[in-house]
């Protein structure tokens, strides 16, 4: 697992799914993850890929449980365009995971914040 720090916001996708995956032994595929700390709603993340690849952005216990290999839920999806722009449907801390299970390889991308409420500075 490779860890990789906040550039900006949030990333590219399809319409916005929430979807939860049934427990599994232990992750057996490589993933990237991004750690967006606390965000308001509606800010705006987007993720550049290289390739077609999964972007799960989930809360902090959500990510926890994806880590564990439970049941979680998230936002995202196959991203097959890139940039992927999601909207933080709340306030709270947050992740992003970008992945290639069900695909080969390791897809390269990036986080940034596009935009952020009114009130919100936003990243550097």
């Amino acid at each position: 697992m490779a860890n990789a720090s906040l550039t900006g916001l949030l990333l590219p996708c399809d319409p916005l799914l929430t979807v939860s995956r049934s427990p599994m032994p232990k992750p057996n595929f490589r993933f990237t993850h991004y750690d967006l700390n606390d965000q308001r709603a509606g800010t705006i993340i987007e993720v550049t890929l290289n390739a077609v690849a999964n972007v799960r952005m989930m809360t902090a216990p959500n990510y926890q449980r994806f880590t564990e290999v439970l049941d979680f839920k998230y936002v995202g999806g196959v991203a097959r365009k890139s940039p992927v722009r999601l909207a933080i449907p709340e306030t709270g801390h947050w992740h992003i995971v970008v992945d290639m299970e069900g695909h080969h390889g390791l897809a390269e991308s990036s986080v940034k914040l596009i935009s952020a409420p009114a009130g919100q500075m936003q990243a550097s």
